[in-house]
């Protein structure tokens, strides 16, 4: 398997590499110009204004560019932001976990609630239980994000007033006090993704154990005596968690960009809400440098999806 983990690594160089050019290209040929307040501020000479581009090469063609920005990227050098003056390393680093952490807690909630109401809805189909996981399903998959957020801040933040509705960094606070109030406030926002996604897993759970439910070998296992229980955890439930792995690897990407919706809502300060920031001032090394790490991990869901492939069936083999 090592083998494979490498051989898939190597592979994914030149996709990132295909990917880095596109992005720089269009972000080169798009409209804006980071240092357009600087244009129209009187109290900066032209001359200073000139060198300040000069020094940073935004005169150059955009293949020198990019060559520039690639070199310095395998060095470890990120660049500037335009706007703040910080490494763009430095400002993704301090973002980065806060995303990570509400995205992977709304996960984590979307697979607790889609497979058991998936897998019982599928072994039990067209019953009430269905029919009622089946609508909340289609009402919960309907509802796009920042619609769910505003209902859960009128409802637990204004009626209630249960839960904060801005995520805050300076929590004045230490020890179990400040985790309470990291959860209290991470809630909402890991609700919002959560339920979203689980309600479009759970159709694809339920779908998928009523294919495997209907083949031979899960009759056969019935034949010979089994329990239902184990029926439905080693013949069914596995070799149906296959294309459930497909669909949470490609869907990481719309898990992001719902990401971007919900910290804009909650002012969760990630990496989405600083992309958003850095397209508004056309911060380009910023918005080059989260789209790069956004693009790095959806690779690497992808072949984490592959490796799980071969866990959940050993007739793959990682060739």
């Amino acid at each position: 398997m090592l083998q494979y983990v490498t051989r898939r690594l190597l592979i994914a160089i030149p996709s990132l590499l295909g990917i880095s050019v596109v992005l720089f290209t269009v972000l080169a040929l798009a409209p804006g110009d980071p240092f357009e307040e600087l244009a129209t501020n009187p109290a900066v000479p032209p001359d200073v204004r000139a060198a300040l581009r000069a020094s940073l090469g935004l005169d150059d063609p955009v293949y020198l560019r990019y060559l520039h920005w690639l070199s310095a990227m395998l060095r470890g050098d990120w660049g500037f932001s335009f706007v703040s003056r910080i490494p763009v390393d430095q400002l993704i680093l301090q973002r980065l976990p806060t995303t990570v952490a509400v995205i992977g807690a709304s996960q984590v909630l979307a697979l607790a609630i889609a497979l058991p109401v998936g897998v019982f809805a599928a072994t039990r189909p067209y019953s009430i239980f269905d029919q009622i996981a089946n609508t909340l399903a289609f009402v919960g998959f309907s509802l796009p994000t920042f619609f769910t957020g505003l209902l859960l801040i009128m409802f637990f933040s204004i009626y209630l007033d249960w839960l904060p509705f801005v995520f805050r960094t300076n929590i004045e606070a230490t020890g179990w006090k400040w985790w309470w109030e990291m959860i209290r406030q991470s809630i909402m926002p890991v609700l919002v993704l959560g339920l979203f996604q689980g309600a479009a897993w759970t159709r694809f759970v339920r779908s998928a154990v009523l294919d495997v439910v209907r083949l031979d070998h899960v009759t056969t296992a019935r034949s010979k005596g089994l329990s239902e229980a184990r029926i439905t955890l080693k013949h069914i439930v596995r070799n149906a968690m296959i294309p459930v792995v497909t669909l949470v690897a490609l869907q990481m990407p719309a898990v992001f960009g719902g990401a971007i919706v919900t910290e804009q809502i909650f002012r969760v300060p990630g990496i989405g809400s600083l992309l958003i920031s850095a397209i508004l001032a056309n911060d380009t090394p910023v918005i080059m440098a989260v789209t790069f790490v956004f693009a790095g991990l959806v690779i690497l869901f992808n072949l984490l999806a592959d490796v799980l492939y071969g866990w959940l069936d050993p007739r793959i083999s990682f060739r």
